[in-house]
C-alpha cells in the first residue's frame, strides 16, 4: 500500500513541477509568430526549388547515360 502511496506523492510533485515550468513559458506575441512563420514557408520554397534543381539535374545526367 505505502508503494501506492508513494506513487501518487511523485505523480503529485511531478505536476506540480509541470505547472511551476508552464508558468516560465514565454509566448511570442502576433507579429513574432507571424514573422517567424514567413521565414518557415521562405525556407521550405527556397529547399524545394533547390531539390527540384538537384532532381532535375541528377535526372539529365542519367538521361546522357543511358541514351
Amino acid at each position: 500500500m505505502s508503494n501506492v502511496k508513494q506513487i501518487i506523492q511523485s505523480l503529485g510533485a511531478y505536476l506540480g513541477d509541470v505547472g511551476v515550468e508552464f508558468k516560465k513559458i514565454s509566448w511570442p506575441d502576433r507579429q513574432e509568430l507571424v514573422d517567424s512563420t514567413v521565414v518557415v514557408i521562405t525556407f521550405i520554397v527556397i529547399l524545394a526549388v533547390v531539390v527540384l534543381c538537384c532532381d532535375k539535374t541528377i535526372m539529365f545526367f542519367l538521361q546522357l547515360i543511358h541514351a
